[in-house]
């Protein structure tokens, strides 16, 4: 395959990549992260993420249409 090719097919892929994890809300959990370690801060369990993120979900319903 030619470099040229190779590069392309790389960033198409992270472009895919970046916006599944967008979509599914796994960049969020590293963005969490990310905010714990900058201010030393105990992350809590993914678990815990995921079920406030859900409850908060529910509690504020966002109607979107685009």
């Amino acid at each position: 395959m030619a470099p040229a090719v190779r590069s392309a097919a790389g960033r198409a892929w992270r472009g895919v990549r970046w916006y599944l994890r967008e979509c599914s809300g796994e960049a969020r959990w590293d963005d969490y992260l990310r905010h714990c370690a900058e201010h030393g801060h105990e992350p809590m369990s993914r678990r815990e993420f995921e079920r406030r993120r859900a409850d908060e979900a529910e509690r504020n319903p966002v109607s979107r249409c685009c």
